[in-house]
């Protein structure tokens, strides 16, 4: 074991008796982030609208806050984001996370203040390598180096002291000098917007050097790696890097890309870990690779609370119950207050705290990061039959995932009423549509490199009747799903054909 290695493993050792301290005792470690959370937000202008001050206890916190979604931040954001001070959080924010979602608008701006990078985001990087080195005792990551996949941010037009962009790019913007130093980083590298660009000098980078792990998204990770093994001409990337031990990964199910990493990593030497951040906060991470179930950390500045699905009243974490379905809720040292992100989780135990991700509160796909949900569809739609003067009867989107040698891509399963003249013209407007309603989508679909175009396959009149039909769901409200992130639906739809 290198001298760096017993160093670090070593602090590591010490703040995971913190975390294990929450874990045997959880409530007074959230009781503290709430009293944490109110002292600082009763400063500014949200806590003093909402009485911060008269806070005393969960109880107060509750009756005095309401529940919020994006649109109901949303103005507090912008003034924000224009350059006001004490808004939702102390101080002028210089730093927005910029992600789709809301249907509001084409992209939301999720603020992210210093205490939110520091003591949330990379104290979870440092965890992350904790619970990994604790779970196998003969790692060696630290031997060699470590790509951080992530994504670009710039300043925005409205404030020069404002960077926009992906939370990722916001993260290695900042990174500390040890950060820099295990990662080998080159920030003009790290940071590059154009993804074929960024592959190249991805590859030039790291090639050369003792590559140990990587961190990212699955299907940007995946399209990384087979890229390197192409480039090489070799079968996988052991070949490559024969020291390389895990993959970090979040963003999106894992599930599907699963064999092809175990092709790119044959045999049982790397492993997995996930991940459960997001531009609002890092909430949760897997503590050991036999079990995906992650460890809820509850000392990041973040207080949560629980909506169990169709309800309207939060729970604290203390009050949450096996085999039930909640949508997340947090108030977080960024300013989001009762928050909801719109995960729905479980918990697959309460001591300690572990959750596993179980969807979402609204229709969606993201299957490679693109987080298109239903309105982004309907409004794209809309405009798209619009222009070329069709209509239609119903639809159903689902993932085509991606392969060995092919790219992923959004099959559309639609049954016109009309049918457009010229196909392909309607696909190219559809897929115009779309990137012009959801920023992470156009994102994805840069360069073909990821995200192909839709595949448009046209359904028989009927078709949707006939699924509804043999599900005996005709009438009334039932409808046919919009938005999956797997073939099933679609594939079960299709068979009737």
């Amino acid at each position: 074991m290198s001298v760096l290695q017993k160093i670090l493993a070593k602090y590591m050792t010490r703040r995971l008796r913190e975390v294990d301290a929450f874990r045997r005792n959880p409530a007074p470690v959230q009781d503290r982030q709430l009293q944490y959370l109110l002292t600082k937000g009763k400063k500014t202008e949200y806590g003093k609208a909402h009485n911060f001050s008269s806070i005393k206890d969960y109880a107060d916190f509750a009756k005095q806050v309401p529940l919020t979604e994006y649109a109901d931040l949303q103005p507090w954001i912008e003034r924000s984001v224009t350059g006001a001070s004490d808004v939702l959080w102390p101080g002028r924010m210089r730093w927005m996370a910029k992600s789709s979602g809301t249907t509001t608008g084409r992209s939301k701006y999720i603020p992210v203040s210093q205490e939110a990078l520091q003591h949330c985001h990379y104290r979870a990087g440092r965890d992350m390598l904790g619970h990994y080195c604790r779970s196998n005792p003969k790692a060696q990551i630290f031997s060699g180096k470590g790509i951080i996949l992530g994504g670009s941010h710039e300043r925005s037009p409205l404030r020069n002291d404002l960077s926009v962009g992906d939370l990722s790019g916001l993260l290695v913007q900042n990174l500390s000098p040890l950060a820099r130093y295990l990662s080998s980083i080159d920030l003009s590298v790290a940071l590059t917007p154009n993804w074929e660009e960024k592959l190249e000098a991805l590859a030039k980078q790291y090639l050369p050097l003792r590559v140990s792990n990587i961190s990212g998204v699955s299907s940007w990770m995946l399209v990384l790696l087979q890229y390197l093994v192409k480039k090489e001409g070799k079968e996988h990337i052991l070949e490559i890097w024969p020291d390389f031990e895990v993959c970090f990964h979040g963003g999106v199910n894992f599930e599907p890309y699963k064999n092809q990493f175990d092709q790119l990593f044959p045999g049982d030497q790397v492993r997995y870990f996930q991940t459960y951040n997001a531009s609002e906060g890092f909430f949760a991470m897997q503590e050991e690779a036999k079990s995906e179930d992650m460890l809820l950390m509850l000392d990041y500045g973040i207080f949560y609370e629980f909506l169990e699905v169709g309800t309207d009243s939060a729970i604290p974490l203390e009050e949450v119950e096996l085999g039930k379905r909640y949508a997340l809720v947090i108030s977080t040292s960024s300013g989001l207050w009762r928050y909801q992100p719109g995960d729905i989780v479980e918990f697959a135990n309460l001591s300690p705290f572990r959750i596993r991700i179980t969807g979402r509160t609204s229709q969606f796909i993201n299957a490679f990061g693109e987080e298109l949900i239903a309105d982004n569809v309907e409004r794209a739609l809309g405009v798209a039959c619009k222009e070329a003067e069709v209509s239609l009867s119903d639809f159903t989107v689902a993932p085509i995932y991606i392969g060995a040698e092919k790219r992923g891509q959004h099959e559309w399963l639609v049954e016109f009423e009309q049918a457009p003249k010229d196909v392909e013209a309607f696909t190219r407007l559809l897929d115009e549509c779309l990137q012009g309603t959801n920023s992470d989508y156009a994102a994805k679909r840069k360069g073909d490199l990821l995200l192909k175009g839709p595949l448009l396959s046209i359904a028989p009149k009927g078709l949707f009747y006939k699924w509804l039909a043999s599900k005996g769901k005709l009438g009334g409200q039932n409808k046919v799903p919009r938005l999956q992130n797997d073939r099933q639906l679609l594939d079960e739809i299709k068979a009737l054909i």
